[in-house]
């Protein structure tokens, strides 16, 4: 059952290697048009404020927040109302008609002076006139009483009518305000004390008769203040994350219309074209941040469709169980797991960066406070640092461990500065306690995945694979102890040289235990293995002998087909002898008695590749072959191990194996030093110890 479980699982690999490899300009824009798709609904959704079912007349089960700014435009239109009442009517003066008045009273008291003139030959005469021309409707008794008074008292008299006339009429009055002043003028006459009794009657008469309102309503003036008193009211603005409905509150009819401009009910059907145009926006954005960086920082990264696929899934369940946990409390989103994840399988930089960027999606589509983007921004890069060089699965919780407490330190932070209530504070930093110690157990259980479907080739599955209790390797040790140490030492100089060079130690180390698995079909055809028996070549022919030495590297992969190895240690395996012309049997087999050396095929006697690819795979031939050659030089020393060096490296250069790895001629050199210094240490020169007979040095005594 469990054959057949790996078989199926190796099936599956193979189909997502090929898939994901796919080379072509099609399948780079359809992958990242998916990508862009996804995210984009993921930022569409994340955005999107959930609906509700509710009507007028319903009582809230719960508060009801606005999800975005809105304009609450029944209390706007109540505030322009009030502040179009408040507004004072605007009123017009007609100047022109205080004047008529005026001129009226001037032209009688002129008239009056005139008959007074006529006095006393024909009064009659004189009443007459004033009478024809009586601008101010008095009766001809009060006109006998005018023309009686003498014209000193009728001076005063007009002086005192222009003075009352002037203090109603200048500042402009109503009709109400002229009925209010006609109340008044008799009061006002009486206190004239210049004149007698029957003028202070006739006074306010001729005042109340004249006065008029000369103050209008100016409609179209009083309008406009009005709708600019209406304009100057400010929008009352419902901002986002405001209440709308408190919980069991009754949802009226103007909150019913807050929560459909909200497009919080489920009834809104009309389309946001707003959030759909931000969303793309912000889609756009994280994806040229994302694709800049990887194409100019990490280009190796950005060539592997495989690697891509796995930050792309990453990051889309890492925001997923964010958005669910959130719902919880956002302190507990375990957005650390992708840190941990990206920094082991590809490495620190890139999970920095998607870290941050799941940082800003989560922020936008959760509306996160400070504090928790703070906490999962510092819990992040912590996560990332922290698994740096990680070499076993078990420091993986020391990471959670190292994360939950950077989260206890950020949330106090700001609890204390913020004078947060302790109970709530004790709270946030259990969740963030909670938070560092999830994210480690969904990055131990997730990492097989991503390691074995995906063939993600991490530091802590090649430690795994250099343990010696690997079943491919105890196979070697017990069936092909010579290869065995061989490839100990083989891997002891290439991770050295790896070192030099800036390739991965860790890789040519295991791809050096494993390179010579395939020997374990025919192990005593190689030499190595021969100690205290026959050499079996020499019972066939070179032809053969050929076949069999060269088919060792593709031997290897038949070999390790019940242990699935990552595709880079097999590339190792195929790739370490490239096309190399196996000379020993290639000369052996044109001195063959009765062959003709023309006849002899050069092409036979060479490794069937491919070449070095990478600086891994090139490191290992070369150690390979070095170890091989100086293990055969008599009475090794500085000189001559450097000088086999040389002699190998440049015919390798020469026969061209190099010329895909990816090697510098600065890295050759710096590989050959390596060796050099490894392989004095191994073969240093010893002192000769004297021989002792203890039967002598007894018998000295």
């Amino acid at each position: 059952m469990i054959t057949s479980f790996k078989m199926k699982l190796k099936r599956l690999r193979n189909y997502l290697d090929r898939r994901v490899a796919t080379k072509g300009r099609v399948n780079q824009i359809a992958f990242m048009s998916i990508l862009s798709a996804v995210l984009f609904t993921l930022v569409l959704l994340g955005m999107m404020p959930e609906r509700i079912d509710v009507r007028v007349g319903d009582i809230a089960k719960e508060e009801i927040r606005a999800t975005k700014e809105i304009v609450d435009e029944v209390t706007t239109e109540k505030y322009r109302l009030e502040a179009m009442e408040s507004v004072e009517p605007r009123y017009r003066i007609d100047a022109s008609i205080q004047i008529r008045v005026k001129n009226d009273i001037r032209r009688f008291f002129e008239t009056l002076s005139n008959a007074q003139k006529e006095l006393p030959e024909n009064r009659e005469s004189a009443i007459k006139m004033i009478s024809e021309q009586d601008y101010v409707g008095l009766e001809p008794s009060e006109l006998q009483v005018l023309l009686d008074s003498r014209p000193e008292l009728l001076l005063t008299l007009e002086s005192s009518i222009y003075e009352i006339v002037n203090q109603i009429m200048n500042i402009g009055a109503t009709q109400e305000d002229i009925d209010y002043s006609k109340g008044n003028v008799e009061s006002t006459f009486a206190g004239i004390g210049e004149l007698d009794d029957s003028l202070k009657r006739i006074g306010p008469k001729i005042v109340n008769e004249k006065i008029v309102p000369n103050k209008f309503l100016d409609i179209e003036t009083t309008n406009k203040e009005k709708e600019k008193a209406a304009e100057e009211v400010d929008p009352v603005v419902i901002k986002e994350g405001e209440i709308i409905v408190n919980r069991n509150e009754i949802v009226d009819q103007q909150s019913y219309e807050l929560l459909k401009e909200s497009g919080l009910l489920k009834e809104a059907r009309k389309i946001n074209y707003g959030l759909i145009l931000g969303a793309i926006m912000i889609t756009a954005a994280i994806e040229v941040v994302f694709g800049l960086y990887i194409y100019y920082f990490e280009k190796k990264v950005y060539e592997d469709r495989k690697l891509m696929v796995v930050i792309f899934i990453v990051a889309i369940l890492v925001l997923l169980v964010s958005k669910s946990l959130s719902a919880v409390s956002g302190y507990l989103m375990p957005v650390a797991t992708s840190s941990i994840l990206l920094a082991i399988l590809i490495n620190a930089r890139v999970s920095l960066l998607v870290n941050v960027l799941i940082g800003v999606l989560l922020g936008i589509t959760e509306s996160l406070d400070t504090s928790v983007m703070t906490m999962v921004f510092i819990g992040g890069m912590i996560g990332s640092f922290s698994s740096i060089n990680t070499q076993q699965r078990s420091n993986i919780m020391t990471i959670g461990v190292a994360v939950a407490l950077f989260n206890l330190i950020s949330i106090a932070g700001f609890g204390i500065a913020g004078e947060t209530e302790i109970k709530l504070l004790l709270t946030r930093m259990a969740y963030g306690t909670a938070n560092g110690l999830l994210s480690a157990v969904l990055a131990i259980g997730s990492m097989p995945i991503w390691e074995n479907i995906f063939g993600v080739l991490t530091p802590i599955k090649l430690l795994e694979l250099m343990n010696p209790n690997q079943p491919l390797l105890k196979r070697l040790l017990t069936e092909a102890p010579g290869t065995y140490y061989h490839s100990i030492l083989v891997g002891n100089l290439s991770e050295n040289a790896a070192e030099a060079v800036g390739a991965s130690s860790l890789l040519v180390r295991a791809g050096s235990y494993y390179h010579d698995i395939g020997k374990l079909k025919r192990p005593y055809f190689f030499k190595e293995n021969q100690i205290g028996m026959e050499n079996p070549h020499d019972k066939i022919s070179a032809n053969m002998s050929a076949v069999i030495i060269t088919n060792h590297a593709k031997d290897g992969l038949e070999v390790a087909e019940d242990q699935p190895l990552p595709k880079e240690i097999k590339d190792i395996m195929l790739e370490h002898h490239g096309t190399t012309l196996v000379s020993f049997f290639y000369h052996k087999a044109m001195n063959e008695e009765g062959v003709n050396p023309n006849t002899v095929i050069e092409s036979k006697f060479r490794y069937g590749g491919p070449r070095p690819q990478s600086k891994e795979s090139a490191i290992v031939m070369l150690a390979d072959s070095v170890e091989a050659a100086v293990r055969s030089i008599k009475e090794p020393s500085k000189e001559k191990i450097s000088r086999m060096i040389c002699n190998i490296v440049k015919g390798k250069m020469e026969d061209g194996q190099l010329d895909e790895s990816g090697l510098t001629l600065k890295d050759i050199s710096n590989i050959e030093k390596s060796f050099a210094d490894t392989l004095l240490g191994i073969y240093h020169e010893r002192i000769e110890y004297p021989s002792l007979d203890i039967a002598e040095i007894k018998e000295a005594k």
